[in-house]
């Protein structure tokens, strides 16, 4: 019987040794007593801002810097009172790029329904952008950041981005502002809107703490609850290091062979007991037993030397990325109480489900899939495209990432404008960003010494100084 092959993935740096010894000062409760004081400051800073333009831009820094989750019910009074009905926007005037889009993104990304026709005043008869736009590099940024808040079948967000897109990459290399050349250039990379929230933060301290009118309280309340968090990653992490394998002999008999046969290898024996088992009676359980045969699907194909179509493939592929099981597992970690006709909804795969899990598995075959097609694996998402099309391999890469870009327009409807979780919507959306983090330069699953090291030790191991010492 062929032996099972192997990733042969490098050896993870990640021993119990090395995570029992991280530590972090930010545990004492002086710390937390510090970080209370602040966000008290903040919100009389908050309470006393009235002009809109400032309103927005704190919210957009709040929410930047990774603590707007302190002040919700400020932040949603604030856009509540911001919120235009349609005929406000039918009669709006407004000609400032940056604040426009600004405001259509910071009401976005919060769930506020705003019609794409904002933008109608920047444009000629032809429904171009105006090209005297082309000089105001900060409102033409925002235009960009916001065009990835697009929905499908959004034109003038479609030409927003084309056009924001084109003159950043003209003017990038003759920007005097630095500060403001660094931020286009990572825009460029990789929008705000698709990045992982806890990185943006710690890269955008540095941004806003070199800004002339950055406010210190803010500065120093996101230094500070960065590192609690962080200290609170290192405590759940040197948790599952102390994980012990014989554990799993405590463990009831169908949740062994859940373990054993994704940390092993899947086979025929191991799903029909995971069907024996009563697995139904459990939501999250019938997703592993779903995982348990997508895997099967895919190992029969790969045994047999079947080529799926692209449409066959991603049927099965979204679900075998895991993508449906990590959201579930964190489905129940953070929604309390959860309700019959809660997991009834999403055992249908709704939105909330299905487009983080495509994502996830789109940009997995991106990163990946030349090193896995290399040690035999079944064809991906890139292969069975050429395979159907017979083009080119970058045309085939480039269609991916043409699904990449209408799944996430898919996610900004299905979720952050209609699902019922709303208190679901940031981690299904984080599941798509993380992977986008991970996959970015590669294989950063795989070949983890790279990026993927470099992030994690920035978000679990490195605090950030604190400057002012809560004296500000």
């Amino acid at each position: 019987m062929e032996g099972r092959r192997s990733g042969n993935y490098e050896q993870s740096i990640w021993d119990d040794d090395y995570v029992q010894s991280i530590t972090t000062p930010y545990v004492g409760k002086e710390y937390l007593e510090l970080a209370e004081n602040l966000k008290e400051k903040m919100r009389i800073i908050i309470s006393e801002m009235e002009d809109q333009p400032d309103q927005l831009e704190l919210i957009d820094n709040l929410q930047r810097l990774d603590v707007s989750y302190h002040f919700q019910d400020e932040i949603k009074k604030i856009l509540d009172h911001i919120h235009p009905t349609n005929k406000d926007y039918d009669n709006q005037n407004e000609k400032d790029l940056y604040s426009t889009a600004l405001k259509f993104r910071i009401l976005r990304q919060n769930g506020y329904q705003v019609p794409q026709e904002v933008f109608s005043c920047f444009m000629d008869k032809e429904r171009n952008f105006k090209a005297d736009l082309s000089g105001n590099i900060k409102g033409i940024l925002s235009l960009y950041e916001a065009s990835f808040l697009s929905m499908e079948n959004e034109g003038i967000l479609d030409e927003a981005r084309n056009f924001a897109t084109q003159h950043l990459n003209e003017k990038l290399q003759h920007i005097t502002d630095q500060s403001l050349a660094v931020q286009v250039s990572r825009a460029l990379e990789l929008p705000l809107h698709w990045r992982v929230q806890k990185l943006e933060a710690k890269w955008f301290i540095n941004v806003y703490e070199n800004r002339h009118n950055a406010n210190l309280i803010l500065l120093e309340l996101a230094k500070l609850d960065l590192n609690i968090v962080q200290s609170i990653y290192q405590d759940e992490i040197k948790q599952m290091s102390r994980w012990d394998i014989n554990a799993l002999n405590q463990l009831p008999e169908y949740m062994r062979i859940c373990f054993l046969a994704l940390f092993n290898s899947i086979n025929e024996m191991a799903y029909d007991v995971l069907k024996d088992q009563g697995l139904n009676i459990i939501s999250n359980t019938r997703k592993l037993a779903e995982l348990c045969r997508v895997y099967l699907i895919e190992a029969r194909w790969y045994n047999n030397g079947y080529f799926p179509s692209l449409s066959e493939y991603l049927n099965t592929a979204w679900i075998s990325a895991s993508g449906p099981v990590l959201l579930f597992h964190a489905f129940f970690c953070t929604i309390n109480p959860i309700t019959k006709k809660d997991l009834g909804h999403l055992e249908q795969y709704p939105g909330i489900i299905h487009w983080p899990s495509l994502v996830l598995r789109l940009t997995d075959d991106l990163g990946t899939s030349s090193d896995e097609i290399k040690r035999g694996d079944v064809p991906k998402s890139i292969q069975c495209y050429i395979q159907d099309t017979g083009c080119s391999e970058e045309d085939a890469r480039d269609y991916v990432k043409y699904l990449i870009d209408v799944t996430m327009k898919k996610m900004n409807k299905d979720i952050l404008m209609d699902s019922p979780f709303k208190d679901f919507v940031g981690t299904a959306m984080n599941l798509a960003r993380i992977s986008q983090c991970i996959y970015q330069y590669g294989d950063g699953f795989g070949v983890p010494h790279l990026e993927t090291k470099k992030n994690i030790i920035s978000l679990i191991v490195e605090p950030i100084p604190l400057q002012y010492g809560g004296g500000v």
